[in-house]
């Protein structure tokens, strides 16, 4: 996951959280607001339904006294319920008369212990119950609103007795529907006496009113926070995106120029943007790295080259005095051994420094190219020509086949790219060792399975193979075989007089013929080395041989 990634994603996730939190308190604070609104309406019509019943003189509890021609009082009851409703259509209204109850007597019997709390309870469960004492307004007479014993304690015991619940509660004809109800437990008074005194009785009055408009209400401001929500986390996912891209674009062009520096372009520096902050800083930093790498790389690269070439003279005047001594002299048989392992060794330092030399001349970008149209197969039949009678020798068999292909190159150094990696598989001992050539598509420097970078695309190549039978190389040593000087076995590497650049050498030739090189081994199986060279700028070869 790249960094402009999970920028956009930490961006996106706290400016999502923030706006989840600012719905989640929108909807909660007009959740209690509303509430509260509803709250205070049913506290009104509480106040005003007192008022409707003093003046017309209702009574907490239905009418028992008989009437002429209505001797158990259901006609004034009937009235009475008629005038409710018309008065209060919206309300579910309730009242239960506690005859012979005084309230300061209840709240001292609900202080006190759980046995006589249940007394209490039994008692007023039997007075509610009772007929004649509940009147029902806009509810279904079979299902009355019923408090529980912990509403009904806290009722009792709390100063204010006043409760604010929501409850389901049905009407007749209708579904239940959930209502905010007002329960108060107040003295409603119903008359008076001879002497003037008012009479009342303790009374339980639910008040209550459907929040089914205040839950649309929510419903839709929900739908629009959530909406809001999608539109302000999309926005953000949309801007944070781009604010990261635009605030690492500095840092994506220090990539691209870092990308471009290698061993032979240490010259190249990154750009430093003029923005005075970390990313001017970093940039500031690697140029100066680069700076102190270009100075010990380029006194490596002439330490090389100057001791090469000043070893070149010696080595030279050894070997030819050790030829001279063995062909006009007669040295004794210790003397003519001594002799021949000066020679040898001459001759193998002779290599070594010439080695070393094309190395410097390749790390100092000077390693010439002549470059013109080469046939693959052609150039493969050459080598395994060349080096036939040495593979036949040791018994190995050498071959070359495939499809024959046209690419701009140096034939000479690609030739010793080939027979420095067929030399390679005769030293150690194949049976069989095989050219091959086939076209290919590749990216410059990067071998089959690497990822390129975004800006690199494949182009059309040819694919050089030398496959060997041989004893195979272990995975451990694939990745170290392009070092200089290293061997995957000391002992067998200076028996065969090799000194562990002949790889490198390989490898500088293919990077300046801007291709690639990649081994495939199996122990007890073989190897198989791979090199991709692009086909160049054939069309306007073609035409001047035509």
């Amino acid at each position: 996951m790249t960094l402009r990634t999970r920028l956009t994603l930490l961006y996106t996730a706290l400016l999502s959280l923030l706006l989840l939190l600012l719905a989640v308190a929108v909807l909660t604070v007009m959740q209690r607001s509303l509430l509260n609104g509803v709250d205070a309406d049913l506290r009104d019509a509480y106040g005003q339904y007192t008022n409707f019943a003093e003046r017309l003189n209702i009574r907490p509890f239905p009418n028992s006294i008989p009437q002429p021609g209505d001797p158990f009082g259901l006609q004034n009851e009937q009235r009475t319920i008629s005038d409710i409703r018309g008065a209060f259509p919206d309300y579910r209204i309730q009242f239960e008369a506690l005859i012979g109850e005084d309230i300061p007597d209840l709240m001292r019997q609900a202080a006190g212990t759980p046995t006589e709390q249940q007394l209490l309870l039994n008692r007023l469960r039997d007075q509610m119950d009772a007929p004649g004492t509940r009147r029902i307004a806009n509810i279904d007479p079979n299902a009355p609103i019923h408090l529980s014993d912990a509403q009904l304690l806290r009722l009792v015991s709390s100063p204010a007795h006043q409760l604010l619940l929501n409850m389901e509660i049905k009407d007749v004809g209708y579904p239940p529907a959930l209502t905010r109800v007002l329960v108060k437990l107040t003295p409603f008074a119903y008359g008076q006496t001879s002497d003037g005194s008012t009479l009342s009785t303790p009374t339980i009055a639910y008040f209550g009113r459907s929040l089914e408009e205040t839950a649309r209400t929510l419903k839709i401001l929900q739908t629009i926070m959530v909406a809001l929500f999608l539109i302000g986390a999309g926005t953000a996912a949309g801007g944070a995106y781009l604010l990261a891209g635009q605030a690492l674009a500095p840092l994506r062009n220090l990539k691209k120029a870092a990308d471009q520096i290698g061993g032979q372009t240490l010259t190249v520096r990154v750009p430093e943007p003029r923005t005075g902050d970390e990313v001017q800083a970093l940039a500031h930093a690697l140029n100066l790295m680069l700076d102190r790498l270009e100075g010990s790389f380029e006194s490596q690269r002439r330490f090389t080259s100057d001791a090469s070439h000043e070893l070149r003279t010696p080595v030279t005047a050894i070997q030819g005095h050790a030829s001279y001594l063995l062909r006009r002299t007669s040295p004794n048989e210790q003397q003519q051994e001594s002799l021949n392992i000066i020679k040898n060794e001459s001759e193998r330092l002779t290599l070594l420094i010439g080695s070393l030399l094309e190395l410097a001349r390749s790390d100092g970008g000077v390693l010439q190219l002549r470059r013109q149209p080469v046939l693959s197969l052609l150039l493969l039949q050459d080598v395994a020509r060349e080096l036939r009678p040495l593979a036949q020798a040791q018994g190995t068999v050498l071959e070359a086949g495939g499809q024959d292909v046209t690419f701009e190159g140096d034939p000479d150094r690609v030739k010793q790219v080939v027979i420095n990696l067929v030399s390679n598989a005769l030293k150690v001992g194949s049976n069989t060792v095989t050219l091959s050539s086939s076209p290919a598509d590749g990216v410059p420097g990067v071998p089959p399975g690497e990822r390129p970078a975004r800006n690199q695309k494949p182009l059309p190549g040819v694919r050089l193979s030398v496959q060997d039978d041989g004893p195979g190389i272990a995975p451990e040593h694939l990745a170290k075989l392009f070092d200089r000087f290293y061997r995957v076995e000391e002992s067998r590497a200076r028996d065969k007089g090799g000194a562990g650049l002949g790889l490198a050498i390989v490898k500088g030739i293919v990077d300046a013929h801007g291709g690639s090189i990649w081994i495939e081994s199996e122990v007890g199986v073989g190897s198989t080395v791979n090199v991709w060279l692009p086909l160049g700028n054939l069309p306007d070869l073609d035409d001047d041989l035509a």
